[in-house]
């Protein structure tokens, strides 16, 4: 019988594909990189080819040690937001078109002369922005009209490997709703956003769920990654949301939260939550009937790696001295630093700002310094800033009535105890730290595809693969000091609004 689940994760800097047993035990791991191709400041590409090369590379690599009849299932999780186009024979017209694209704010005002803001958060669940899939198809139809005439399709990064496994042209609600094509409610391209962003209905991909099956390997995939023909290729889902299936946030009451470079705070609701200034957005969930609301800020693990590499080298050579990472000194010293860091507040808009703020001007500052602070407190406010950010977020949430009774967290900001600590003093919830910190996107795309062929009845199964390691509650006597510096926070960032847009001229 079946017992192996093949995973692959295509983000931005390379594959990570994983092989996991139907019993959650990882088999092994494998990492492919490519790259990513800037041109114009703001113009961000990637050639789809590599992503097929890193399959296949990958793919043999993991599987060569088992046989290939006992994998029950392939499925996905991708990087979202992106645009590529390809002809009637799944070749690509051109370069896809990334998530980190920002070259479409001319359609941005195109979209506005036919729906206001609001509808359109309404609809998609998320804001008129640059960043999103069908914002990029209307700069290739503006600007490259002869290869838009030979579209056949528009898709993401994963549903370009499932159709390079299947011969399907699919892809799923998560990557859809990345898209602002389709309709967040009914799950369905929305005819009336189509038609304000000019577009042709038919470029789009059939619609299915995360968990169906998109098709089965075919001979030629077979013969160019590894895999047995006919084995079942689950659709999978977009990172972000495969994230939170590998973090257990699978139903209501849980919220997972990863602090990477940027960080982000998502949570399982069965309804969009729409904030009355647009400063979250909701993805379509993996999990049927639910979806995924999410706040995301641009710099939160970087705020302490910016930290680290201008300000702490000392602790770099201290930490190679004792053999242990950087920032396990650095760890020492927020500890030495009381709550509240003395009043010293720290803005983490080192590369503008997303969710809550929205706005790419926003610069990083500190504001309270005194000549009675010290490292420690620097270090902490930096902590601790990262935290209020992610907290206005929290606050959307919690404002809408939505229940927030645990989070997990992961990343390699899920190390620090002293952070994790703040982030339950700060969010008033129970803070989790699972086994596995960094795997948590793949394992969600595992888990999707071992539902989807019956491997397993429901997404709970997530504790086959998980286990919480430690627990941080919340100190209400923190809490209060918290509670007392959030206005201030958001005080300090409205009266420097001015002054970020002058600074960037510089």
């Amino acid at each position: 019988m079946p017992q192996y689940l093949l995973a692959h994760d295509l983000g931005t800097s390379g594959n990570k594909a994983t092989l996991y047993t139907t019993e959650g035990k990882l088999v092994g791991s494998q990492i492919y990189s490519y790259d990513t191709h800037v041109s114009h400041a703001n113009w961000v590409e990637q050639n789809p080819d590599d992503w097929w090369k890193a399959v296949c590379v990958t793919t043999k690599n993991l599987v060569s040690s088992i046989d290939v009849k006992e994998i029950a299932a392939v499925s996905f999780s991708g990087q979202m937001m992106g645009c590529l186009c390809v002809d009637d024979r799944g070749n690509p017209l051109r370069e896809s078109l990334i998530w980190a694209d920002m070259r479409s704010t001319k359609e941005m005002e195109q979209i506005r002369a036919g729906i206001s803001d609001q509808d359109f958060y309404r609809i998609t669940g998320h804001r008129i922005s640059p960043s999103y899939g069908g914002q990029k198809l209307m700069w290739v139809k503006n600007n490259e009209p002869d290869l838009y005439r030979k579209t056949y399709k528009m898709l993401n990064a994963k549903d370009y490997i499932l159709l390079k496994l299947t011969g399907e042209f699919v892809t799923e609600y998560t990557d859809a709703s990345s898209t602002c094509l389709m309709d967040l409610g009914r799950r369905v391209w929305s005819d009336q956003l189509i038609d304000v962003m000019g577009l042709d209905k038919e470029k789009l991909p059939q619609l299915l769920a995360s968990t169906d099956i998109a098709g089965t390997v075919t001979h030629q995939a077979a013969q160019e990654c590894g895999l047995l023909e006919g084995t079942p290729v689950v659709c999978g889902g977009g990172d972000g949301v495969c994230a939170a299936v590998g973090t257990g946030c699978v139903k209501e009451g849980i919220a997972h939260s990863c602090m990477g470079t940027s960080s982000w705070i998502s949570i399982t609701t069965k309804e969009p939550v729409y904030d009355e200034e647009m400063r979250t957005f909701t993805w379509a969930h993996i999990v049927p009937g639910y979806v995924l609301p999410t706040g995301t800020m641009q710099c939160g693990g970087g705020s302490m790696s910016w930290l680290k590499n201008t300000l702490c080298q000392y602790e770099g050579v201290l930490a190679e001295q004792q053999q242990v990472s950087p920032y396990d000194i650095l760890e020492q010293e927020t500890n030495r630093s009381p709550v509240g860091a003395k009043g010293l507040l720290f803005l983490p808009y080192l590369i503008g700002e997303r969710s809550p703020r929205w706005n790419p001007h926003a610069r990083g500052a500190f504001v309270g310094l005194t000549m009675e602070h010290t490292k420690d407190d620097i270090v902490r406010a930096v902590q601790e800033g990262v935290a209020l950010n992610l907290g206005v977020v929290m606050d959307c949430f919690k404002k809408k009535g939505v229940r927030i009774d645990e989070m997990t967290l992961i990343g390699g900001g899920a190390k620090s105890r002293a952070w994790r600590q703040i982030f339950a003093d700060m969010y008033r919830c129970d803070i989790q730290k699972p086994n596995v910190l960094e795997e948590a996107t793949s394992m969600g795309a595992a888990i999707t595809g071992g539902v989807g062929v019956g491997a397993f009845d429901n997404f709970d199964v997530i504790d086959k693969f998980l286990t919480i390691e430690s627990v941080q509650h919340p100190i209400e006597e923190n809490s209060k000091v918290y509670d007392s510096l959030k206005p201030i926070f958001d005080q300090c960032y409205e009266g420097l609004t001015g002054v970020y847009e002058k600074l960037a001229a510089f």
